[in-house]
């Protein structure tokens, strides 16, 4: 027996459309407008460990590992694991560093550009 846990070299969240239509809670979205500076919580499934010391590219996702080019450069503040109906979940929060308005890459790994 092991612990299954994921790295994360991003935080991949879903449209706020999904959201919206009901399928989503609303941390598990990207807020439909980013703003530099601003503090956001996440929600994802499953034992997520994320990198503290630095950015990260905020990207999409449609879920299987389909992500956008980054959407924003964000810092990850927290993030707890926790059981719920017996499920393991990662919560945290998210501070906005940067907005992209446009598709240029800005990463180059954890390096941004």
């Amino acid at each position: 027996m092991g612990i299954q846990v994921e790295f994360n070299p991003d935080l991949a969240l879903r449209n706020i459309s999904e959201y919206k239509k009901g399928r989503r809670k609303k941390e598990e979205c990207i807020p439909e407008n980013l703003k530099k500076g601003k503090i956001y919580p996440f929600l994802k499934k499953d034992q997520r460990l994320y990198w503290l010391h630095g950015e990260l590219p905020l990207v999409e996702t449609t879920g299987n590992q389909n992500l956008s080019r980054p959407k924003a450069s964000v810092m990850i503040l927290e993030a707890t694991h926790f059981l719920n109906k017996k499920e393991v979940f990662t919560k945290g929060k998210y501070k906005v560093v940067e907005v992209f308005k446009d598709n240029k890459i800005h990463f180059d790994g954890f390096t941004k550009l």
